[in-house]
């Protein structure tokens, strides 16, 4: 490809824009010869210091910010990021005819799994792609970021539509948006699910990080697409806001929603009732999920679907198939009849609602054990601490991933905010294999266990090692000895 095809609309000076271009990367260890090299500011320093190194690789081109001094041909655009989101789609060109993206501070990872299931059942190649990785329409799972990075991202597109992979739902974390990791994606539809505290040690504040979210809407998002949201959240009239004044279709679902009107919602055991009405007709659904997040989740499925569209009765029928994501909310075991789950959530709305959803499962006492991760908004360590002895009766609070940051300090913040929260029973056990452990030695007849935080993650971070770690292998270990 041609450097003036690969930047277009890009003023290129005095270099020759027939320079053949082999490739692209923000990474100087991925450069070869003839690719063009990305500096960008914030990766690990600044990109312009790994010139060197990119051009003793084999880089013919810098892509920069900012003029420098620079042993190569150097090219300066007002958003690097941007343009090397749009130069790897062009070097990847290929993408699924359909790509949902779905945005919001919790349940982006069980809505692309849901609209993945959907799809399928609709009779469409479907995959997803998330925190969990891709999950393709054979069921294999590769990858694990969130949002990846624009030269992966557009990689992996390229290769699910070469293999036929006509539906993609994808995860928009708000750092993936706001690095314009998501510009040349080729969107269909996006979603908002819901918005509160998280993230903050990436965004200066709760606006800037709103912000983020938004800019799938106003500006990844073209005018007369569908904007699917849940009406019934605190954020949904500002959500709706920036959806009309994007110049998309607004998409609410929920007991206030026009377009998806959640009519009663009954649950029992680990599914959900529900009455619905889309268009003038009534629904009826037997949801097989646990908790209004789920059924909010599973509605924002529902809507990707139809306004992608999917048939709206066939789409409802599905919802009675749909599977859980893994890690949420995620039936495990049991000893005796208590029940033993586990679940993602690391931020206080997220364990507040796991809670809320899993005390009437509880007969008797609800334990839990969770913990927060280091080099993370430390801000969110009391919140969670709080919530968990309000909710639960009996909190062991153990190690996350602790990363960098001194365990036994990341504990202390949790357990500050617990003081005077609740009346429930608090221990603090560090080794977290241990703690599982502890949690199942003290389940009786008609309790329940959450085990949260880490959900489907295979590994434990500390310091700068990752140690393989499985909460659902400990807590199968724990079942076995006590059972």
């Amino acid at each position: 490809m041609k450097l003036a095809e690969l930047l277009e609309g890009v003023e290129l000076g005095s270099i020759p824009g027939d320079l053949e271009i082999a490739g692209v990367s923000a990474d100087s260890r991925d450069i070869r010869e003839g690719f063009a090299f990305f500096a960008i500011p914030g990766f690990v320093g600044d990109g312009l210091s790994f010139v060197a190194d990119a051009r003793a690789r084999g880089a013919c081109v810098v892509v920069a910010p900012r003029s420098a001094p620079c042993e190569l041909p150097l090219v300066v655009v007002p958003d690097v990021r941007a343009a090397l989101a749009k130069a790897a789609a062009k070097v990847y060109p290929l993408q699924p005819a359909t790509i949902a993206a779905v945005t919001g501070t919790s349940g982006k990872t069980s809505v692309v799994a849901f609209l993945r299931q959907l799809w399928l059942m609709l009779g469409a190649r479907a995959a997803s792609l998330g925190t969990v990785g891709v999950v393709d329409d054979t069921g294999a799972h590769y990858g694990s970021l969130t949002t990846p990075g624009p030269v992966e991202l557009h990689r992996t597109l390229d290769e699910l539509a070469r293999r036929g992979v006509t539906h993609l739902a994808m995860e928009a974390s708000s750092l993936g948006v706001d690095q314009r990791r998501l510009d040349g994606v080729r969107l269909s539809a996006a979603a908002f699910t819901n918005f509160s505290r998280d993230h903050l040690d990436h965004h200066r504040d709760m606006e800037e990080y709103f912000a983020a979210k938004a800019r799938l809407f106003d500006t990844l998002s073209q005018p007369g697409q569908t904007a699917v949201y849940d009406a019934d959240s605190d954020i949904a009239p500002r959500v709706a806001g920036v959806i009309e004044a994007s110049g998309l279709k607004a998409f609410g679902i929920g007991a206030k929603g026009r377009e998806i009107t959640l009519l009663e919602a009954r649950p029992h055991d680990l599914a959900t009732s529900l009455r619905l009405r889309h268009a003038g007709v009534e629904y009826k659904v037997e949801l097989p999920l646990a908790g209004a997040f789920q059924t909010s989740n599973a509605l924002v499925a529902a809507g990707l679907a139809i306004a992608c569209g999917g048939d709206p009765a066939r789409v409802f029928a599905a919802l009675e198939k749909l599977q859980g994501a893994p890690g949420r909310l995620e039936f495990v075991g049991k000893r005796f009849d208590a029940p033993v789950f586990v679940d993602y959530a690391h931020k206080p709305d997220a364990l507040e609602k796991v809670l809320e959803t899993a005390r009437p499962l509880a007969k008797g006492r609800l334990i839990v054990v969770f913990g927060c991760g280091g080099d993370r908004d430390k801000g969110k360590r009391p919140l969670m601490g709080e919530i968990a002895a309000r909710r639960a009766d009996i909190v062991i609070v153990t190690d996350d991933n602790p990363r960098s940051e001194a365990p036994a300090a990341i504990r202390a913040a949790v357990l500050a905010g617990m003081r005077g929260a609740g009346g429930a029973e608090i221990r603090e056990i560090g080794d977290r294999r241990e703690a599982i452990f502890a949690a199942v030695a003290e389940l009786r007849a008609g309790d329940a266990l959450v085990v949260a935080g880490k959900g489907h993650e295979t590994g434990q971070i500390v310091g700068q090692v990752t140690i393989p770690f499985s909460d659902h292998a400990v807590i199968a270990a724990a079942l076995q000895e006590y059972n």
